[in-house]
């Protein structure tokens, strides 16, 4: 007597589980591709940062010599470039000339350093050996850096003339950015 084995039905389950993989793998997938497709062209280092169009949290910090306070009210008017640094930041080290060239060149903008989780000592002899062209200024236990939603160094924040917030920046800036952003700043309207 010969046995017959038994064949496997033809039915293929295989294909109903392919289908389920395939719109499964759709609906990941298909999201994924229209998040690219939307942030083509987009600067990755531009932050959509729920301050923008809205206005600047205010702060009064001590300058870093203790001789002065400056606050965010007193420079309504006209545009600002807040930048949080610190020494220990390789990246602030890099955009620091880019800062410094601009704040010279741009008198009409109020340049501001806002130091970092950082020793007051030690952003003195940075300030003294790299220059400094605008005031930095001491977050004492970091509640203007809370205020920001800064989550590390650099962050810069271009701020209109009517103390709006038009751009969040994360990274390094070079002369090219700062410029454009500015201008942002400059042609928002008061």
């Amino acid at each position: 007597m010969s046995e017959v084995a038994a064949q496997p039905s033809s039915s293929t389950p295989s294909a109903g589980v392919n289908r389920k993989a395939l719109v499964l793998g759709s609906l990941v997938v298909l999201p994924l591709l229209a998040v690219l497709v939307l942030n083509l062209g987009r600067d990755p280092h531009s932050v959509r940062s729920p301050l923008v169009g809205k206005t600047a949290p205010s702060f009064a910090l001590a300058t870093v010599d203790g001789l002065e306070t400056v606050s965010l009210q007193s420079l309504k008017g006209r545009p600002a470039v807040v930048n949080f640094w610190a020494t220990w930041c390789v990246p602030c080290y890099q955009e620091h000339p880019a800062l410094n060239g601009a704040a010279q060149a741009m008198r009409d903008v109020q340049f501001l350093g806002v130091v970092y989780e950082d020793e007051p000592e030690r952003v003195q002899a940075f300030l003294r050996e790299r220059g400094n062209a605008y005031p930095s200024l001491l977050d004492q236990g970091g509640r203007t850096a809370i205020a920001y939603g800064v989550a590390g160094v650099p962050e810069t924040f271009f701020i209109d003339g009517a103390g709006r917030i038009v751009e969040k920046y994360v990274g390094p800036l070079d002369p090219e950015t700062i410029t454009r952003l500015v201008a942002r700043a400059r042609s928002a309207a008061p």
